[in-house]
């Protein structure tokens, strides 16, 4: 929470102006009891002079009484401002009826300002913060979101950040006003009757215990609950984006399974912060009433004692609401307070996460690139205990394409990420054109280099705003000549809308070919240098792919190019074939000179061959 609340140091002025709005409204307030028991003085008191023989002063009044031996009511009318005979004054009643309603309107309307400035210095608080968030999740490493679930993420940047917001613009003119209520109504009954101001702070012990039997344990709660629903929030993605996938392994049953015991764990950290959150109120409430009777008795002693005039009684009965509501609400808030504290917790805690070096470019390519990729005796492993690459070394020529192949987890997509600098080497150099990539920025590396995956990623847009994605400011020929040349404007054009035609959330209206083929005519728009193929081609039909060939030929065209596949259809022509196995390469050379050594490379050969000519994956 002290950090969250350091995060409104910039906009300090409206919200020290909203304060001071704030605190003028609550003075306001405080005059109303006043006034109004002013009012009820007028009226009882009036009625004890109608009561009385006109002529009479006050003084023989109360004199009379004593001798008549009623010392009580002696002093009660002893403490009041009585005409005998005279009655209401109606006149002096209404005039203060009317400055009573006058004030009431003031401190409503430079409360509304106030929740009005306050309103917008959260917002602009709310709006930074979910700028940070976005600059975080784009500053982490790759290598983090290996080690997150998406749906946690995904829970912390929506569910945790809206209640953050909610609360916050729910709660935070609502503590000022309570704190300075609870200052000014001390200092106003203070002034009125010390007593009864002591039999109200009786409540302060109490609500100290309330909130620290209730509070600490509802904190917890909370913090649970939020994580639960982070878990929850990861099952429901997972759900989705697996869904054909859960329908054809026929786990839909174990899926719901589950869901249905975490969103049970949900609803169980939800029901047990809820309920000690709900506990807090009415005990605040409980209080407040004990409160209520113990100035009602106590005052109504002072009052038959001459010590205090009833309206002054009936003002600090009001006063000792405005006290102890304002607690009461607190109390509520501590609710909200803990969930947004718990919600601030995740979403500081991802803050925190650190990220990947701040770079400052010591060196820098070519005006125009060659594309020169060297490795040099790189070494790199996901975790320092298990090392994947011991002693890399490999050079690919400008304009030559590389094609890398290898069993299941041998270290080819590795191999590619780390030119991509995704990751960072443990010891060695990587070159481009003879520049070791660690002293360039990941920027300026990156723009010169294109990837397809084979995992595709489209966005909610066109067509041609998916296509035009690596290049902004494309012109529609551009995008179309790209689409062309990789055959997607042949079914584009099929579409009733063409290139207007909007895709919808991961493409889900387009076919997994079609889908795949975007991606490659968005990498073609781009012209890099160097061109990375992450089983590029793995989503297409045969007819297809052997379309794609002769597109992609015209692509590597004077660029370097590194390929990775299963399908050795799609390598064959590559100028440099490497076979790597657990990091290293194991094989390097053309498809027939492999094919001649009859090593690995060989015997995936073989195996497609024994498969009947397949173009399949086949895995040794």
């Amino acid at each position: 929470m002290k950090r969250l609340l350091g995060r409104f140091r910039p906009v300090r002025l409206v919200m020290s102006a909203a304060v001071v709005l704030v605190a003028l409204s609550v003075g306001f307030t405080l005059i109303g009891p006043l006034i109004l028991g002013h009012a009820t003085n007028l009226v009882f008191e009036g009625w004890v002079s109608s009561r009385m023989s006109a002529g009479q002063t006050q003084e023989q009044v109360v004199a009379e009484l004593r001798a008549a031996g009623d010392d009580t009511m002696a002093d009660m009318v002893a403490a009041m401002v009585i005409v005998p005979g005279a009655g209401i004054d109606f006149a002096a009643l209404g005039a203060v009826l009317l400055l009573a309603i006058g004030v009431y309107i003031l401190a409503s309307g430079v409360e509304w300002i106030a929740n009005r400035m306050l309103n917008f210095g959260v917002q602009r608080v709310m709006y930074r913060l979910r700028e940070d968030v976005e600059r975080k999740i784009h500053a982490l490493p790759l290598a983090h979101f290996d080690r997150m679930r998406r749906g946690d993420v995904l829970s912390r940047l929506t569910n945790d950040l809206d209640n953050l917001n909610q609360v916050l613009s729910e709660s935070m003119g609502q503590i000022i006003r309570s704190v300075l209520t609870v200052v000014g109504v001390l200092a106003v009954m203070f002034a009125l009757s010390w007593q009864l101001t002591l039999v109200t702070l009786l409540t302060v012990p109490l609500t100290a215990v309330v909130i620290g039997l209730i509070g600490v344990r509802s904190q917890r709660e909370f913090t649970t609950q939020w994580k639960s629903t982070g878990v929850l929030n990861t099952r429901v993605e997972e759900s989705i984006s697996g869904h054909n996938l859960i329908t054809v392994y026929g786990r839909g049953d174990s899926t719901k399974d589950a869901f249905d015991a975490e969103n049970d764990e949900v609803f169980r950290s939800s029901f047990r912060a809820q309920l000690l959150a709900g506990l807090m109120m009415p005990a605040m409430q409980f209080i407040g009433n004990l409160v209520y009777v113990g100035i009602a008795l106590v005052g109504a002693l002072q009052v038959a004692n001459g010590q205090l005039r009833l309206g002054t009684v009936q003002a600090f009965i009001q006063y000792s609401r405005q006290f102890s509501q304002p607690l009461a609400q607190l109390g509520g808030m501590a609710a909200q307070l803990q969930s947004a504290a718990a919600c601030a917790e995740r979403v500081f805690e991802l803050l925190g996460y650190p990220e990947e070096p701040v770079e400052h470019a010591r060196a820098t390519l070519p005006d125009e690139p060659r594309g020169e990729i060297e490795f040099r005796h790189v070494a790199f492993g996901y975790s320092p205990d298990t090392p994947l690459i011991t002693d890399l070394n490999l050079r690919a020529e400008p304009g030559t394409t590389t094609a890398i192949v290898g069993h299941t987890g041998a270290g080819k997509t590795t191999l590619v990420n780390l030119l991509m600098r995704f990751y960072e080497i443990d010891s060695g150099q990587i070159l481009f054109d003879g520049v070791d990539t660690s002293l360039l920025t990941r920027e300026d590396l990156r723009s010169h280099m294109g990837m397809v995956l084979q995992d595709t990623w489209l966005f909610g847009g066109t067509i041609e705003e998916n296509i035009a994605y690596g290049k902004p400011g494309a012109t529609r020929d551009e995008v179309i000549a790209a689409a062309e040349t990789c055959y997607v404007d042949h079914f584009v054009r099929t579409l009733p809308q063409g290139y207007d035609t909007l895709i919808a959330n991961d493409g889900g209206n387009l076919s997994q070919g079609e889908r795949q083929l975007i991606t490659i005519a968005r990498a073609f728009l781009t012209r890099p240098t160097v061109l990375i193929l992450d089983e590029a081609t793995s989503s297409v039909d045969t007819r297809t792919e052997l379309l794609l060939q002769s597109a992609m030929q015209r692509l590597r065209s004077g660029r370097t190019s590194f390929v990775i596949a299963h399908r050795l259809s799609t390598i064959r022509d590559a100028d440099t074939i490497l076979v790597m196995d657990h990091g290293d390469i194991v094989e390097q050379g053309a498809h027939e000179e492999l094919l001649a050594h009859g090593g690995v490379y060989a015997e995936l050969h073989a195996a497609q061959l024994a498969a009947g000519g397949s173009l399949d994956d086949v895995e040794a």
